[in-house]
This record gives C-alpha cells, sequence and structure tokens, in this order.
C-alpha cells in the first residue's frame, strides 16, 4: 500500500492511521508520540481540552484532556458533543446531480409493473411454531421434483406470529405481508399452523387481492398431512413460474438498499464513500437507493435533512429522528449508546465519528422520502427507511420495503444475507482476503487505485447480480430475516 495515513478534509485536525503505525514515524508531518493501530486517529497538532476532534470536515467529539501532536485520539481522551434534544432547520443545499448512461439488467416483470431480480419460490410461515414443517417442506419438494427453471425453494423462519401484542403483532403480520408481495419471488406459500394470534384469514385480508396461482395458503391443523399437502401446493406453484423470463430493463428499475455492519475506522473512507458514489450514480441514471439504521443518522441528520427536496420531506425527516429518540427514551436508554464494541476496536470513537462515516452511502444527491413501517418505497432517487441498525433487522427492513438488493459495507466482517441478495463490501483489502468466502467486493482497493476504477467494477458486479449471479450469501445459503420488535410478547 502506497499511502499509509489521509486526512479526509483539509478541515480536520487528525489523519486516520491506513496501517499499523509505529511510534517515533512521521507521518503527514508529524512524528507519533505511540503507536496508531489501522483505522485509528491521531492528532495533527496540539489539541486543548474542550476543543473540538475534527473529521470529514465537521465535529465527531470534544477533547476531555490536553491532547499531543501526534498522540492517539480516541475514547479515553474525547467525549461526544451530541445531546438528547436538538432543534432542527431546514438549509436547503444544492444537490443536483449530472445525468449519466444507464446500464442493462435482466430482470423478471410482474404483472403489478414490479421487477424481480430473482424468480425464487418462497415458504413464509406465519407463526415460528410451523418453522420446522417449513423447512421439511423445502427439503422434500427438493428430493422430489428439485428446482429446474427457477432459481430455488427457501423458507424464512422467525420465532414470532403469536403471543405478540399490539405494535409487535402488526409489525410481525406487516413485514410477512411484504415479503409475499416481494417481486424477487415468483411464488409464495403462506404457512400457518391455525391457533395463531397471526390468523390466516386476518393475514390473507391484510394482502389484498393476489395471484392465486401464485400465492397459496396452508393451514396445519387443517389438513391430515401437511407436508404433503404444501409440497404439492409448492409444485403447483412452481409449474406456473417456470414459465417467467427475464426481460431487458434499464437499470433504474432497481431499487438498492444501502446498510453498514461490523464498521472499522476506514468504514467512512473506502466503503461507504463508494457505495456513495453508486447511490449518486443510479440515482442519475433514474434509479432508486434506500438508506436505513436512523441510530446511526444521529450526529449527521441535519446534512440528510439539508438535502430533502423540500421543506415537507425535510419535515418528515425530522419526525424520522425524533421517533427514534423517542423509543429509546421510552425504554431508559441512552440516546447516544453507540458506537458498539467492534466499532471502538476498529477505530470508529464516537457516534457521530459513526454517523458521518454511515451516511456517506448515501452520496450527496437529494433526499427524495422517508418510509415508515407501513409503507413501500415508490418515489425514484435517494430515500430514507425507518429502522434500527441492527443487521438483520435493517436488511429485512430494506427488504421488505421493496429493495431487489442490499449494499452491505463491513469492516470487521460477517456472513449474514437477507432474503435478498446482500452484497458484502470490505472496507479494507485484508479482510477482503482473509474472508473470501464472505466478501463481494474490496473496497479496499480504492487506496491501491482510485475510487472511479472501483466504481465501475462495483456497478458492474451490481448488474451481473441483478442478472442472477448469486452474492455470497446466496451461495452459502445464509438467507434469513429478523422482525424488529419493540413491545410485549405474553
Amino acid at each position: 500500500m502506497s499511502k499509509q495515513t489521509i486526512i479526509i478534509n483539509p478541515l480536520d485536525n487528525v489523519a486516520v492511521a491506513l496501517c499499523d503505525l509505529q511510534k517515533g514515524g512521521i507521518y503527514e508531518g508529524v512524528s507519533l508520540v505511540e503507536d496508531i493501530t489501522k483505522g485509528h486517529k491521531f492528532a495533527l497538532r496540539d489539541i486543548t481540552k474542550g476543543e473540538n476532534i475534527i473529521k470529514y470536515g465537521s465535529p465527531i467529539a470534544c477533547a476531555t484532556a490536553d491532547i499531543k501532536k501526534g498522540a492517539h485520539i480516541h475514547t479515553h481522551n474525547v467525549k461526544t458533543n451530541l445531546s438528547e434534544n436538538l432543534e432542527y432547520t431546514y438549509n436547503k443545499v444544492p444537490t443536483d446531480l449530472k445525468k449519466v448512461k444507464g446500464r442493462k439488467v435482466g430482470v423478471y416483470p410482474r404483472a403489478n409493473g414490479e421487477v424481480g431480480i430473482r424468480n425464487e419460490l418462497w415458504i413464509i410461515p406465519t407463526v415460528g411454531c410451523v418453522n420446522g414443517q417449513a423447512k421439511l417442506i423445502v427439503d422434500t419438494f427438493k428430493e422430489k421434483y428439485g428446482t429446474a427453471g427457477f432459481d430455488g425453494i427457501f423458507t424464512f423462519t422467525h420465532p414470532y406470529g403469536c403471543s405478540q401484542l399490539g405494535d409487535d403483532h402488526e409489525r410481525t403480520k406487516l413485514i410477512l405481508q411484504k415479503m409475499v408481495r416481494h417481486p424477487n419471488a415468483g411464488g409464495v406459500l403462506v404457512l400457518g399452523l391455525g391457533c395463531e394470534n397471526n390468523q390466516m384469514s386476518a393475514f390473507r385480508e391484510g394482502l389484498g387481492k393476489v395471484d392465486e396461482a401464485r400465492v397459496k395458503f396452508l393451514v396445519a391443523q387443517e389438513v391430515d398431512d401437511e407436508i404433503e399437502a404444501g409440497v404439492e401446493l409448492c409444485r403447483q406453484i412452481a409449474e406456473v413460474i417456470k414459465t417467467d423470463k427475464r426481460v431487458e430493463r434499464d437499470i433504474s428499475c432497481l431499487k438498492v438498499g444501502l446498510k453498514c455492519g461490523g464498521s472499522d475506522g476506514l468504514s467512512g473512507i473506502t466503503a461507504n464513500p463508494l457505495v456513495g458514489l453508486f447511490s449518486d450514480y443510479i440515482v442519475a441514471a433514474g434509479g432508486t437507493t434506500v438508506l436505513t439504521e436512523v441510530p446511526e443518522m444521529f450526529g449527521a441528520e441535519q446534512l440528510l435533512m439539508n438535502r430533502a427536496k423540500d421543506k415537507a420531506t425535510f419535515e418528515k425527516t425530522v419526525k424520522l429522528i425524533n421517533d427514534f429518540k423517542d423509543y429509546f427514551r421510552r425504554n431508559g436508554q441512552t440516546v447516544y449508546e453507540n458506537p458498539s464494541p467492534g466499532n471502538k476496536a476498529g477505530g470508529i470513537t464516537t457516534l457521530e465519528d459513526k454517523s458521518l462515516g454511515c451516511t456517506q452511502k448515501s452520496g450527496s444527491g437529494p433526499v427524495e422520502d422517508v418510509v415508515f413501517d407501513d409503507g413501500f418505497v415508490t418515489h425514484k432517487g435517494l430515500n430514507l427507511l425507518n429502522g434500527p441498525g441492527n443487521d438483520m433487522c435493517a436488511v429485512t427492513n430494506l427488504a421488505a420495503a421493496g429493495c431487489h438488493l442490499v449494499l452491505f459495507t463491513t469492516g470487521r466482517g460477517t456472513p449474514f444475507g437477507g432474503f435478498v441478495p446482500t452484497l458484502k463490501i470490505a472496507t479494507n483489502s485484508d479482510l477482503a482476503k482473509n474472508k473470501s468466502g464472505w466478501i463481494d467486493f474490496n473496497a479496499g482497493a480504492v487506496l491501491e487505485t482510485d475510487f472511479d476504477t472501483q466504481l465501475e467494477k462495483l456497478i458492474d458486479l451490481i448488474v451481473e447480480t441483478a442478472n442472477g449471479k448469486p452474492a455470497k450469501n446466496e451461495i452459502n445459503h445464509t438467507k434469513e430475516i429478523a422482525i424488529f420488535k419493540t413491545g410485549v410478547t405474553l
């Protein structure tokens, strides 16, 4: 690696180590007074107690003690500047993006006008009690009929659907209903038990009109052999979806989720800015991206608010932020108790540090809409989506809102994948090399080449994935869901 350190913004009073640095070494004209681990920060000048630490051109913390030039800056000598309550103002900034030439992708057109990038058969349990039966139906079907002619049969198990009250019950039902309607599924078998809170009759009513040749329902307590009945219904669905064919469409038809997990000090330097460039590219081409992880907007939210396309979208963004802060308070939790131990080990010091890096995935385009729990992404361009930072919940929310695939940046690495293709983008080359079975793309290469080169490669990968190339999570059979839970379980 030619570069060993980076100053992200000319206003910064810190630099970030791109590799492990030894005490006494001179970097950015500064002699280090202690060792600095990769991803961590050191002071470019003497900083006095109470002075702001500047990274990304913005304050990420204030010093809790005098810090010498060349010293390590981290949780031991700084603290967050954030407070519980903030007043927001709409200071609109220019967000115009230059038009770009799009690319072509092969997708499955659906009757409702949506398109899918997979043509899969899904079994969706309404309640955790039938998880085992759903798995048996999948295994029996594959053994008896195979999956030639479509992209596979899968079930997505969960522990919910019964003994839930209020918002929890409604959220479980809503997420599962959204999955039934997802265009990556050519067909769906909804499998219930019969005595659960998530009753099939109410579930069907909430779905609205469906294609009965592609969406079928089975209540296990109402048949003698639910495995045999389920396999037969799946056979009927499979015969229909085998006739589906890919057609060529512009890349603007895609909805792409943006997520990070297991972040490190390079997340905001390599992978997240690269994904931000992709977001700007596909938005400029007429497509759609979706940013979630509301708690990881705290500290950078005003920057997002200033990019709102109009005052109404600004107000929705304020509501998005404040509602999530209220959720923390209702449960007696500190709003800014973040980042995680893994984040800190990787060099992220405060929530401002994390959020300013995290939100770079959104690029520089205008915020077109804000989507809450009961909504789908319907606006082209950059959208914000309600939801937590938890990896599994966030990817589930993105997919349930309509995303065809998710770009998942990571500095620490994770094998997790959602019910749509989940492309793992490493922040550093060591991770990409050591966990090649997990990682789909190495954004650490921007330090050895440049962003433009890697952006073209990332676009190529996304086009290939949309065209059917399996993501690593698909190869590893890691396709899971997690439903965000906030209420009471009986």
